[in-house]
C-alpha cells in the first residue's frame, strides 16, 4: 500500500531516479536516501545496492522499504551520522526503496539489471566462448558464463606472492606490512567470480576480518584502484585474463585493486562494455569494502584507450587516470594500424626500390620497425578471421563461401550496437577512410621522397575490402559509422569527461628500434594533449611523464604516478571552495607534478621535453605517424576527410603532366582538406549514453 502511494503521489526526479518526498513533516530534519554503490540509480545490478539514510535523529529507528515491504537492512551509523546499509531482494526492473523514520520518508526508484548484462551496453554478442576454468573457477553455466565465487588468500615472501590455504595459518616467511600505522603480515585476499559476463578479481589486504560496506577497514586506505588490460580484439569470448589485481606497490600500500577479463582490450575492444563491466564490478567492490574516497584508473596500451574514453564518455567510474603507452581511442589509432599494412605491401612490391629511410620517412616514425610493428601485430584486427582466439571454434568463424554467417573477428565487431550492419554484407558498418588521403606528403616536402615515388605511392596504396583484404581500391569510410563514431565517443574528443579529469600521461619510449611493440610511440601522447587544447582551451589537467623502458625507471615513474595521482584527488575532495569541477582540478594537482622525463641516471627531470633544447628532448624524440605525415593536425581528429581539387602550387616539386594525370586519377573527389570538420562528422551526444 506504501509504493502504491508513493508511485502515484510522488514525483521521480529523472537526474537520478529521486522521488520528491514529503520532507521533514516539520520535524527540523529531512530525511535524505542515496544510492551508494552505483550513484545512477537507474543502472544498478545484482539485486542489490548500498544506500545510504542521512537526517535521522540520533535516536531514531529508520526503516527501509523494497516495493512497499519491509526488508531486514541493517543500517549502520557512521562518522558523519549518516547510516549505511546494504538493501537487498530488488526485483529486476524498476524497485522503489524507501525509508521511513516516523513520519519523514524519503524514497529513491531504482532500476536493477541481471548481474549477467546487460546494464547499457546494448544486445550482447552470441556466441559467447565461456573460459571461467583459466582463473580456476569451475566450469561455466551457459549462457551467461557465470560460476560460484571464490575466496582464495595469497601471501607475500621476498619478491613473489605465493597461494595460501589457510589464512589463520600464516607461514613463517610472510612479509608484513604496514598500513594506517598498522603491522600486520602480509596476507591478500582475491575474490574472483563472474559479472557481465565477465571474470571479475577483486584483491585487498586481509588481516583475519572480512570486509565490510558499512564498517572501516583498517587494512584498506579507501582507495580503489580499477586496472585495464591492453590489446584489441573483436569478442565473442569471456577471456581467460583481468587487468591484473596482485600488484605490490599498490596493495602494499592499501589499495584495494579491481578488474575484470572484459576490461581488457583484447578480450573486448568495446571501451562501452568495458565501462559497464567496470561499472558493475565497482558496485559490487563497494558493496563488499564500502564507497572509496577515490577511484584510479591504470592500464597501458589498450588499457591506456579504455581509460580516456570511460573518463570521456561515462564520467565518474573512474575519478583519476593513469594511461600508460596510450592512444586516444579505437577507432583513430586503426588508422595508422591500417596504413602500415598498405604500406609495408607497397614497400614490398611497387615500392621496393626505395631506401629504408625513404620508407621511414613516409610513416613518419622515428624508426622503420614501428610500421611493421604495426603490420605484424595489429593489422590483423581489420580483418574477418585472422585474429581470432583459440576459444572460438575454427567451425564457426566466418566464410565467404561456407559460413557466410559465421563469427567474425575483426575488431569493429565490438561496435555493431553504435554503428550497425551493412545490410549487404553482414559486416559492421566501418568508419576506416583513406579517401584522398596523400601518402608522404610529408616526405615531398622534406625532400625525403621524389614526385614520381609520391605519385607511385598514391596510385598503388590501396585500401581494404569488408573482410579486411588488402584490395588496390581505397577505403571508403560508410558515413553512418564516422557519424555514431563522433556521437559516441569512439572518436574520443576530450570535450565532456575529459575536461575535468586528472590524466598522468606515463609514456614509455618505444620510438626506438629493439623495443617489443614499439608502435606505441610517443605522439599519441601530445594527440590527446592537442584534442584537450582544442575542445577545452588548455590542457592544464594532463600531464606527460617520459622514461625509458628500464625495469628501475618504469618502477619509478609508476610509483611517482600513483603518489602524485592520489595526492591530487586527495586535494579536490578536500577543496570545499568555490569554482567549477575543472577549476578545482587545476588549483589542487601537486607543485611537484609537471611535463618531464626520467633520465638515465634516474632523475626526474620537470620539463616541457615536447618543446625541445634539453636533456629530455635530446632523449625522447617525437616522431609522427602516416596520418600526420599526409597533413593531418596534431589533433589528429579526422576521420574521413572533406576535400579539395589538387592545386599544384602546394607541391614544392615540379610534377609532369603524365604524373599529373595520374594523380588526379589517384584522386577523383580530390584531396584532403584538413581545415575542415570530417566528413559524416556529428556533434558529440551527451555521456552516460545507453544502447
Amino acid at each position: 500500500m506504501v509504493a502504491g502511494l508513493l508511485v502515484a503521489g510522488l514525483a521521480t526526479s529523472p537526474a537520478n531516479g529521486a522521488v520528491a518526498a514529503g520532507g521533514d513533516r516539520g520535524h527540523g530534519r529531512t530525511l535524505s536516501l542515496e544510492t551508494v554503490s552505483n550513484p545512477r540509480s537507474d543502472l544498478v545490478s545484482g539485486g542489490d545496492v548500498l544506500v545510504r539514510v542521512s537526517g535521522a535523529a540520533d535516536d531514531a529507528r529508520v526503516t527501509v522499504l523494497v516495493n512497499g515491504r519491509r526488508t531486514h537492512t541493517s543500517l549502520v551509523e557512521q562518522p558523519d551520522g549518516s547510516r549505511l546499509g546494504l538493501v537487498t531482494g530488488l526485483r529486476n526492473g524498476v524497485n522503489l526503496v524507501s525509508a521511513h523514520s516516523g513520519w519523514r520518508l524519503d524514497a529513491q526508484v531504482v532500476r536493477n539489471h541481471r548481474i549477467e548484462g546487460p546494464v547499457l551496453s546494448g544486445k550482447q554478442q552470441t556466441p559467447f566462448y565461456c573460459e571461467t576454468e583459466a582463473f580456476g573457477l569451475g566450469a561455466a553455466t551457459q549462457p551467461d558464463c557465470s560460476a560460484q565465487t571464490t575466496v582464495t588468500y595469497q601471501y607475500r615472501a621476498g619478491n613473489a606472492f605465493k597461494a595460501l590455504a589457510d589464512p589463520t595459518q600464516v607461514p613463517a616467511d610472510a612479509a608484513t606490512v604496514t598500513v594506517g600505522g598498522r603491522t600486520f603480515p602480509y596476507v591478500v585476499r582475491v575474490e574472483t567470480g563472474t559479472i557481465d559476463r565477465a571474470v571479475y578479481q577483486v584483491a585487498g589486504l586481509y588481516d583475519g576480518t572480512d570486509p565490510s560496506p558499512t564498517a572501516s577497514e583498517g587494512t584498506w586506505n579507501d582507495r580503489l584502484v580499477y586496472t585495464f588490460g591492453g590489446g584489441c580484439n573483436g569478442g565473442y569470448h569471456q577471456g581467460a585474463s583481468t587487468g591484473g589485481v596482485l600488484d605490490h606497490m599498490m596493495l602494499s600500500q592499501g589499495y584495494v585493486v579491481a578488474s575484470s577479463s572484459l576490461n581488457v582490450l583484447d578480450n573486448n575492444c568495446s571501451p562501452i562494455i568495458s565501462a559497464e563491466a567496470a561499472m558493475m564490478v565497482k558496485e559490487h567492490v563497494v558493496e563488499t569494502y564500502g564507497e572509496p574516497l577515490h577511484t584510479i584508473g591504470w592500464g597501458g596500451s589498450g588499457g591506456a584507450i579504455q581509460q580516456y574514453t570511460i573518463a570521456e564518455t561515462y564520467p565518474g567510474i573512474i575519478d583519476g587516470i593513469i594511461p600508460s603507452i596510450g592512444f586516444p581511442d579505437v577507432v583513430t589509432t586503426n588508422g595508422p594500424n591500417a596504413d602500415c599494412r598498405l604500406l609495408q605491401r607497397f614497400y614490398a612490391g611497387a615500392g621496393a626500390s626505395w631506401t629504408d629511410e625513404q620508407k621511414r620517412a613516409a610513416t613518419g616514425f622515428l624508426n622503420l620497425s614501428s610500421c611493421l610493428s604495426w603490420d605484424v601485430a595489429f593489422a590483423n584486427r581489420i580483418t574477418a578471421t585472422d585474429s581470432c582466439p583459440a576459444v572460438i571454434p575454427v567451425e564457426v568463424r566466418w566464410n565467404a563461401a561456407t559460413n557466410p554467417d559465421g563469427v567474425r573477428c575483426a575488431a569493429m565487431e565490438q561496435f555493431a550496437n553504435q554503428v550497425g550492419r551493412d545490410p549487404k554484407t553482414g559486416f559492421v558498418r566501418s568508419p576506416l577512410d583513406n579517401i584522398g588521403q596523400q601518402y608522404g606528403l610529408a616526405a615531398l616536402k622534406a625532400g625525403s621522397i621524389d614526385a614520381e615515388q609520391f605519385v607511385t605511392l598514391n596510385e598503388k596504396i590501396g585500401g581494404y575490402d569488408p573482410a579486411g583484404a588488402v584490395v588496390p581500391q581505397r577505403s571508403r569510410a560508410d558515413l553512418k559509422a564516422v557519424k555514431a563514431s563522433y556521437k559516441y565517443g569512439m572518436i574520443n574528443t576530450a570535450s565532456r569527461g575529459l575536461a575535468d579529469t586528472p590524466i598522468i600521461d606515463l609514456r614509455t619510449y618505444a620510438d626506438v628500434a629493439g623495443v617489443p611493440a614499439n608502435f606505441h610511440t610517443a605522439e599519441w601522447s601530445f594527440v590527446m594533449r592537442e584534442r584537450l587544447r582544442k575542445a577545452n582551451g588548455n590542457a592544464d589537467n594532463q600531464v606527460i611523464v617520459a622514461h625509458l623502458p628500464v625495469p628501475a625507471l618504469s618502477a619509478a615513474a609508476y610509483a611517482h604516478a600513483l603518489g602524485s595521482m592520489d595526492a591530487w584527488l586527495t586535494a579536490i575532495g578536500r577543496d570545499a571552495g568555490r569554482g567549477s569541477k575543472s577549476a578545482k582540478v587545476v588549483r589542487n594537482k601537486p607543485a611537484s607534478l609537471t611535463d618531464g622525463c626520467y633520465l638515465p641516471t634516474g632523475q626526474l627531470v620537470g620539463t616541457d621535453w615536447a618543446a625541445g633544447g634539453d636533456a629530455c628532448a635530446s632523449i625522447y624524440k617525437i616522431g609522427s605517424n602516416p596520418r600526420q605525415v599526409a597533413g593531418q593536425s596534431k589533433a589528429q581528429d579526422v576521420l574521413a576527410c572533406a576535400f579539395k581539387p589538387i592545386r599544384w602550387s602546394d607541391y614544392p616539386v615540379t610534377f609532369t603532366n603524365d604524373q599529373k594525370a595520374r594523380l588526379q586519377a589517384a584522386f577523383p573527389d580530390g584531396v584532403c582538406d584538413y581545415t575542415k570538420k570530417s566528413r559524416g562528422w556529428a556533434a558529440p551526444a551527451s555521456t552516460w549514453q545507453r544502447f
